[in-house]
Order: C-alpha cells, then sequence, then structure tokens
C-alpha cells in the first residue's frame, strides 16, 4: 500500500532535491559547476530527511532508508571529489539521487512510534550509516573494475582515478562499513529487547544481516591473507551488499507494499 506524503513541504523539498540532482545528469555542465549542483541537491535532501524523520508525521521504511543511504554516498561524494577531482560519479549519484527522492517520496513509509525505544534512532544510524558505506564501496568497486578493463584495452591511463587508489578506497570503505555493521548486530543481539520490546530473533532481516556480514568477513580475511582483488573480490563484495540490501530494505519493502504490514 502506497501511504500518500500529509506534508506540501516534504513534497516540495522532495521536487527541488531530485530537480537539483538530476541537473548535472540531464545537463552539460563544467566540473566545478557540476559538484555545485550536486551540493546543493545534497543539501536539499539533507532537509527533506530532516523534515521527513522530524516533522509534524515523522514517516520511515524501506524507501527512506535507500534515501538516507543515497544521502550518504553524496556526502563521501562531496568529500572525496575535494581530494579527487578526477572522480567520475557525478552522473550516476544524480540519478542514484533523484531517484531514491521519489521514491521515497511515493513511499514515505509507516508513522513513527512515539513510545519506540530512546536508542532506536541510534541503532538505525549505525545500521544505515553501513548501508551507506557499502554502497559507496560498491561504487567505488565498479570503478576499480572500469579502470581494470581500460587498462586491459590500453586506453588512456590518466582518464580517472588510478586502479591502486580505487583499490585502496574500496578496501577503506568495506572495512569502515564492516565496523558499523558489526556493532549494530552487536547492538541488535544485546539489546533486541529493550530495542523493539522483543528478545533476539531469527527473522529474515536478522538471516540476511548474519549472511552478509559473514560474507564480508570472508572478504576481508581473503584481502589481507590472500591478497584478493579484482573481480573475485568484487564478486564477494556484490554478494554481501545485496544481502544487505534484502536485509532491511527488502524485508521492508515485502511488508510495506506487499503485505501492508507496519512491523519489521
Amino acid at each position: 500500500m502506497i501511504l500518500p506524503s500529509a506534508s506540501p513541504t516534504g513534497m516540495a523539498l522532495a521536487v527541488l532535491a531530485a530537480a537539483a540532482y538530476a541537473v548535472p545528469a540531464a545537463g552539460r555542465l563544467s566540473a566545478i559547476a557540476a559538484r555545485r549542483m550536486v551540493l546543493l541537491a545534497w543539501l536539499l535532501h539533507g532537509l527533506l530527511l530532516a523534515w521527513g524523520l522530524l516533522g509534524d508525521s515523522p514517516h520511515f521504511g524501506f524507501a527512506p532508508a535507500l534515501s538516507v543511504t543515497a544521502w550518504l554516498v553524496a556526502a563521501v561524494y562531496a568529500i572525496e571529489s575535494q581530494f579527487y577531482p578526477q572522480l567520475q560519479t557525478r552522473w550516476a549519484l544524480s540519478l542514484l539521487g533523484a531517484g531514491a527522492v521519489m521514491l521515497a517520496l511515493f513511499f514515505p513509509g509507516q508513522t513513527l512510534q512515539a513510545q519506540a525505544s530512546a536508542w532506536l534512532p541510534l541503532h538505525w544510524a549505525l545500521g544505515i550509516a553501513s548501508y551507506g558505506l557499502f554502497a559507496v564501496a560498491v561504487m567505488h568497486a565498479l570503478l576499480m573494475l572500469r579502470a581494470e578493463e581500460r587498462i586491459r584495452h590500453a586506453a588512456d591511463p590518466r582518464s580517472g582515478l588510478p586502479l591502486l587508489t580505487l583499490e585502496r578506497l574500496t578496501f577503506r570503505f568495506v572495512g569502515a562499513g564492516f565496523v558499523l555493521l558489526s556493532a549494530t548486530l552487536l547492538a541488535g543481539l544485546l539489546f533486541d529487547e529493550q530495542l523493539y520490546g522483543s528478545a533476539w530473533k531469527w527473522s529474515h532481516k536478522t538471516v540476511f544481516s548474519v549472511l552478509s556480514w559473514a560474507v564480508f568477513a570472508v572478504l576481508l580475511i581473503g584481502r589481507a591473507r590472500f591478497g584478493w582483488r579484482g573481480w573475485r573480490a568484487a564478486r564477494l563484495l556484490f554478494t554481501g551488499a545485496s544481502l544487505l540490501l534484502l536485509a532491511y530494505v527488502g524485508s521492508r519493502f515485502v511488508l510495506e507494499i506487499i503485505l501492508g504490514r507496519s512491523t519489521a
């Protein structure tokens, strides 16, 4: 069931943020102008997220979770582009941001309960932050594979970031995401009853989260001990990220849209 947004302010912010994200993808802007437009879109997107969580009728669900993830990816890009101006992700990032904003507009999720634990936002923040870091890692892994393909075909080696730089950044984000995912699972294991009012149980969300954690652990161990790289490492990263996506976003999508239920 689609829940209509009750806030004209939220709708206006969503349309403005999506339009600002779409400009760098649709128009031919200079690198500086495109970065500024992405920054503007990111600021509007941040206001939209704050309004969605703190406004008159706070909502959250699978689409807002994706929207927060896209916002975190844009934040990382804004920082990285200052150090690596040749990072070529503006077009994909603009499409991701615009799509996530509009999806959250049509599927705002379920109303947050006032009696929820005060620690629940922190638990969600850890989980969503891990989503964002792994999304950034996936983005860098795709660029890394493209750089490998460019080298294989003897293309211009000066276009884009060097392969080793992309590889190093990819695994840094994987490592940081793994730490946050571990903290999220540990908090759920120790404080699930305080957070959700029930003890730890092996729900679909929990199973997919633990499976993704195991895949990322294997990836990091393989990288450290055996030097895994290229497609071998990327396949594990994509597998772990897909499982993590199914854990919350996939579970909430089924509950909210297919089953029309409000609890996860």
